[in-house]
């Protein structure tokens, strides 16, 4: 097996996602097997917007910011395998299947956060993903994404 241990900080991520904070949600990329899987993480802190509604007597990461650290997670895997101008490329999250929430993600908590490549056909990237806590899974589901060029004058 090939896995590339990688020093993949947040500068690098900065250069590949156009998310900034509070909206970006991966802090470093741990393996990368291109073509194949690859596995990130986020520090989960009380800091983060969210938490003062979600919940304010006990916080708690909504299920929808965990799915969309999975789907930034396999963007980073997918542009990995292309060579582009990611500046003028955006990466839209177009499906979820089968998400399910199995485990609570509070502030304090490592994130970890897997993606696999299943597929690509017609431009849909297919991914099973999964986010565990301490080893016990807290939410999987299959993600379908794609990546578009922008406009010039959109940006």
């Amino acid at each position: 097996m090939n896995i590339e241990k990688l020093n993949f900080d947040i500068h690098k991520i900065f250069t590949l996602l156009p998310h900034r904070y509070p909206f970006l949600m991966v802090d470093r990329v741990i393996e990368l097997e291109p073509h194949k899987s690859i596995k990130a993480l986020k520090n989960v802190t009380v800091n983060e917007p969210y938490f003062t509604g979600h919940f304010p007597t006990r916080p708690v990461m909504p299920g929808v910011m965990i799915l969309e650290a999975l789907a930034q997670t396999a963007a980073l895997l997918t542009f990995s395998e292309q060579q582009q101008d990611f500046a003028n490329t955006l990466y839209y999250f177009v499906g979820i299947d089968g998400a399910r929430f199995k485990r609570v993600v509070e502030p304090g908590d490592q994130l970890i956060l897997n993606a696999t490549f299943e597929r690509y056909m017609r431009g849909i990237w297919k991914f099973k993903a999964q986010a565990e806590v301490d080893g016990v899974v807290a939410c999987e589901a299959e993600l379908m994404c794609t990546v578009k060029k922008m406009d010039a004058d959109v940006q």
